[in-house]
């Protein structure tokens, strides 16, 4: 059990409070490059503050205060110009950085004066990566956003997958180091969701847990597996500070603010060999729903939306001072450990872990994957269509992961890989 500060802890993330600060040392995604294509502006909240963000008539992007510093106009409401963001109200214009380049009524009046030069937009910088759109709020000069290998393997489609939890971000990021919760959250209640009483899945035998340089490693056996099994011997990753990685998709859950979380998720499909090459000149993005809208239930029939009951049935926020963790929870108790580490790290001057700054090395960052062999060479549609779930957790005629994924997508799918997709998550 914790204390109720402890709790109170790693559940807080504005400004000024220990983990606000921790998190705010990392790039987070926070909206898909093609989401500004036609609407330039979009109104978001991270870390407990109000922003904007914005993609200007060059290009650029920029993320700033919801709220113009001169009348508090809403500055989602502005219109992007050559550079910078435009309000809508009076017509200041700021630049990336924050910095008041126009003040048209102001300038007029008064053309030898310099207002402008003593006000300031509250901004932060923002950059894109594997089709999705990064925000940093912490101090400079900023790290850099990881280059994880997947993000460098062609001939793939990829696909960015948004859902809006409302609970604390914390109690998601979690799920990430639980592997014995695949046995019975996603194997053995999809059997009883299914209409069925068995068989269940095989139960886990052994777990294991290992610290490395980007995060956590969780291992297990199973009944139906042993020590030479990928399971075991590559494992999958709890990425630091806030993601999952298994191979061939990372989900982020991104902290909104104390109460809610952005998921986002990266998905990448190698197409048949008979398909190459293939280029893809636009990753698509959907939101996936959560919530059934005639019964007012989670969507419980794909993965992730499983975990999503796992995190809101938990409460908003999780009361961690009631638990009883047991032993497989080994995993949850060492993450919890590295962030209090990392927080006495910042404290006394230090960087956290997960941090780069090395151009060179972070050209492709290595990551423990198992079957890593079918995302780099590909093979034959035979061989897909026929590898073991332990390999590829997705199949390729199916969409495992999100409910509700657009008819677009699913056509753009389809034509990049030449595969039909089936309609139905992993509960028929």
């Amino acid at each position: 059990m914790l204390k109720e500060s402890q709790n109170r802890m790693f559940q807080e993330v504005g400004p000024g409070t220990p983990m606000g600060n921790l998190m705010r040392h990392y790039w987070h995604p926070v909206a898909a490059v093609a989401e500004l294509d036609g609407n330039p502006t979009k109104p978001i909240r991270l870390m407990g503050e109000n922003l904007v963000l914005y993609k200007d008539l060059s290009g650029g992007y920029g993320l700033v205060d919801r709220h113009c510093p001169h009348r508090r106009a809403d500055m989602s409401y502005g219109f992007v110009e050559k550079c910078g963001l435009r309000c809508n109200y009076h017509g200041w214009l700021f630049d990336e950085k924050g910095a008041c380049i126009e003040q048209p009524f102001e300038e007029m009046i008064d053309p030898d004066g310099n207002f402008k030069g003593k006000v300031n937009i509250k901004a932060y910088p923002v950059e894109a990566k594997a089709g999705m759109l990064w925000a940093y709020m912490g101090s400079e000069p900023a790290p850099l956003i990881p280059n994880w290998e997947p993000f460098t393997w062609k001939n793939g489609f990829s696909q960015v997958v948004f859902s809006d939890i409302p609970c604390n971000w914390f109690q998601c990021q979690e799920n990430s180091i639980d592997p014995v919760h695949f046995e019975w959250m996603h194997a053995n209640w999809s059997t009883r969701l299914g209409n069925a009483e068995g068989p269940y899945a095989p139960t886990h035998q052994k777990i294991k847990f290992e610290e490395f340089e980007h995060g956590f490693i969780y291992k297990r056996v199973r009944e139906d597996t042993d020590e030479e099994n990928p399971l075991w011997t590559v494992g999958r990753v709890c990425l630091w500070p806030n993601a999952l990685f298994t191979g061939g998709h990372f989900e982020w859950r991104v902290p909104v603010d104390d109460e809610n979380t952005l998921s986002v998720s990266w998905f990448f499909s190698r197409v048949p060999h008979d398909r190459e090459p293939f280029v893809q000149e636009r990753i698509p993005y959907w939101t996936s729903p959560i919530k059934d809208p005639e019964t007012g239930r989670w969507i419980s029939s794909h993965i992730i939306n499983q975990d999503i009951i796992a995190w809101v049935g938990q409460g908003v926020q999780a009361d961690r001072t009631q638990e009883h963790l047991g032993r497989s929870d080994e995993g949850i108790i060492m993450i919890r450990k590295r962030y209090v580490d990392d927080m006495k790290r910042i404290d006394n001057g230090e960087e956290p872990k997960g941090i780069y700054r090395d151009k060179k090395a972070n050209g492709c960052i290595d990551l423990p994957i198992i079957g890593k062999e079918q995302f780099i060479n590909g093979h034959t549609r035979e061989e897909i269509d026929n590898f073991p779930r332990d390999y590829n957790p997705s199949t390729p005629n199916r969409f495992l992961f999100h409910a509700g994924q657009p008819e677009e997508v699913r056509k753009q799918y389809e034509a990049a890989t030449g595969v039909k997709m089936m309609d139905k998550g992993i509960v028929e």
